[in-house]
């Protein structure tokens, strides 16, 4: 029996940070001697909420986009999106000097709808809740001869997305783990991937909310689970089954997954508000929230994490962090 060679590699991690040299931003990485006594451990948070578009995924968008044939790009990019990938589609489709059409849930907090739009992107809406958004841009895409670019069965969004852990790790040395937040998988197959070429003895800890723990089940039982279109307050973490590309990637690579509460992400925003003076989104803050819960036992001295964005408006972001939602 022959085992399939995986989808990237740290070579091919290394060649998306090539290509992203001087149009990702470089993100900070931030420490707070705070956050470290209540972990218990040196905390170094990587803040993709300064990348362009404030979110990791400009990372993935323009590396897939940017490696599209002429004839291609003269046709233009499909996405689907809650927002995050679809900004960074958006975006790195202006870059490149293409179109972008994207297929949004309704219900996307407007502040990133907005932004989507600013950047030139057409938006095709659907119910979260019913619709196939996949199938839909699918057939979209080949209704008007687009190409996809999913945020995160791809290759080459994998890849852009690892840069993140590499540019972490490169800047500060080695960590005894990394612990990213979980969507689709993306992030975290390719911070993984990353990580583990660089550093095979890392842990890599990925964070869900606990009302959608597809990612979780699916490891345990080693195979893709789909569980209830999660309702939490992290929407772009709201999926109910992991890409099959990226599970094939997190099967091997992931050691472990935690899983926060709305209220324990509510607290984690706080936290970097009041405490590290920046904002962050909920999917952003699922790692720091299972950090202070106390949620990732048997932690090692020094610890990386990815915070992977901070979209949000003003509105929401009060509302969220006062008691109630």
């Amino acid at each position: 029996m022959t085992t399939a060679p995986p989808p990237i590699t740290l070579d091919d991690v290394r060649a998306a940070a090539a290509r992203l040299h001087g149009i990702a931003h470089r993100t900070p990485v931030l420490r707070s001697r705070t956050l470290d006594a209540l972990v218990g451990a040196e905390t170094l948070l990587k803040c993709e909420n300064f990348q362009r578009i404030g979110a990791f995924k400009f990372r993935g968008a323009y590396h897939a986009a940017s490696r599209l044939t002429p004839e291609q790009r003269a046709r233009g990019i499909a996405a689907y999106s809650s927002g995050n990938h679809a900004q960074a589609v958006a975006l790195a489709a202006r870059e490149l000097g293409t179109s972008a059409v994207i297929v949004m849930p309704e219900d996307t907090p407007r502040s990133k709808r907005a932004a989507t739009e600013a950047l030139g992107a057409e938006i095709v809406t659907y119910d979260r809740y019913t619709g196939d958004r996949a199938a839909i841009a699918e057939a979209l895409a080949a209704a008007r001869g687009l190409t996809l670019i999913p945020p995160y069965e791809h290759p080459d969004v994998i890849a852009g997305q690892g840069t993140a852990a590499l540019e972490l790790l490169e800047d500060e040395g080695e960590v005894g783990a990394l612990v990213v937040p979980v969507g689709g998988g993306g992030l975290i197959a390719g911070s993984a991937t990353a990580a583990k070429g660089l550093h095979p003895g890392i842990r890599v800890v990925g964070v869900e909310p606990e009302a959608g723990d597809d990612t979780r089940r699916s490891l345990a039982e080693g195979r893709r689970v789909t569980v209830p279109m999660p309702r939490t307050i992290a929407d772009g973490q709201a999926i109910d089954t992991p890409g099959e590309l990226t599970f094939s990637v997190n099967r091997r690579l992931v050691d472990a997954i935690a899983l926060v509460t709305d209220d324990e992400i509510r607290a984690a925003m706080r936290f970097a508000f009041e405490r590290l003076k920046i904002v962050i989104e909920p999917s952003g803050a699922t790692p720091l929230a299972a950090l202070l819960a106390g949620h990732v036992p048997d932690l090692p001295d020094r610890v990386g994490v990815i915070l992977s964005g901070g979209n949000i408006d003003t509105d929401r972001f009060a509302r969220l962090c006062a008691d109630g939602d």
